[in-house]
Order: C-alpha cells, then structure tokens, then sequence
C-alpha cells in the first residue's frame, strides 16, 4: 500500500487528467506512481521529462534495455517496478525463459554475451558503492559504440531512479502481468543482509 495519498485520479486538473488517461491508454490501467509524482509539479515536470527523453533515445536495442530495467528492478526489490516491467518485456516478446532466469542470468544459457554483460553492469551500476571498472565495460564496448553505452547506462540509472521512488514510497503490483509471469526481486538483497546480521 502506498505511503502517500497522491491527487485523484478524478482531478479537475485537465492536465493531470490527460496525463492520467494518456498512462491509462498506454498501459491498459492506472500507473499508481503517477498520482503520487503529481503532488509535486516540479518532480513531476522532471519525470516526465526524463520517461519522454528516454522513449525517444533508440540507438539500443529495445529489449536489451528493458531487461537491463528489469533487472534492476529486481535488485532493488520494487513491487511496481516489477509488475509493469515484467509486463513490458513479455509484450515486446522476450522470452519468457529469460525473465524466470533473469536472476540467475551469470549462469544461464538463455541470455547471448551482450545480454549478459549488459545485466552484470546493470548489478555494477545498482550496487552501493557502484563501483564500475573498465573490465566491466569492455565487454559492452566490444559490441556497443559509445551512444549506445550512454544510453543503456541512463537506462539503468533511471531505473534506479524509478524503482527507488516507488520502493521507498510503497507502490506495489498494480497487476500489470496479472495472467503471465512476473519476475521476483533478486535475493538475498544485500541491504536485508545486513538488517538481519
């Protein structure tokens, strides 16, 4: 349950109302997270911003990028995150071996060494302190030119912006991969281990 009441979705601001049918066209049912960005125009203003930078932003693939999200959506733990990101990878035709192996995607055979690389530098990019060393990066530059590189990298990064917002503001599943598989957070997260040392 959210920890923030957020504006209506029944607002008399026509333009949080377009927004909020613009996101409900777009993704078959209310985005929570929106309601609770939109007590803050300036946040607001600036998410938007960044989701319309980053959907025009196509020198990379497509579902390489999404799986790299997800995967950081899984470090972090978002429930939202989660559920809408599963979603989106299964409906862009990602197999679905790879979202019940994405967390084990070191030792798996279903992702190509791009993929792989790109997941270990999304886990490089998510851990505290990130620490990134040009090992990391060669295997993605061997395959990627550097536009490409800057835009997985801000993908990631926006995703930890994403998923930590709504994490820490308690949006969950909002049952966007009701009827399909959805993709758990990674475990142990190494936050709880240290809780629980």
């Amino acid at each position: 349950m959210a920890r923030i009441t957020g504006v209506s979705p029944r607002t008399r601001n026509p333009l949080l109302r377009l927004l909020f049918g613009f996101a409900r066209r777009r993704f078959g049912r209310d985005a929570s997270p929106l309601f609770g960005y939109a007590t803050n125009g300036a946040v607001l203003g600036a998410m938007m911003a960044l989701e319309a930078g980053m959907e025009r932003a196509h020198r990379l693939d497509a579902n390489l990028k999404k799986l790299a999200e997800l995967r950081v959506a899984a470090l972090v733990g978002c429930p939202f995150c989660l559920d809408i990101g599963s979603a989106l990878v299964r409906a862009s035709g990602v197999p679905e071996r790879k979202l019940r192996e994405l967390n084990d995607h070191a030792t798996s055979d279903a992702f190509s060494p791009l993929e792989k690389a790109a997941l270990a530098y999304a886990d490089r990019m998510t851990a505290t302190p990130v620490e990134i060393a040009d090992d990391d990066v060669r295997p993605l530059l061997e395959r990627l030119d550097e536009a490409q590189l800057v835009e997985l990298t801000a993908a990631i990064a926006h995703e930890n912006l994403r998923a930590r917002m709504n994490h820490a503001l308690g949006y969950g599943a909002d049952g966007f991969s009701a009827g399909g598989f959805c993709v758990l957070a990674a475990s142990p997260r190494p936050h709880e281990e240290r809780r629980s040392a």
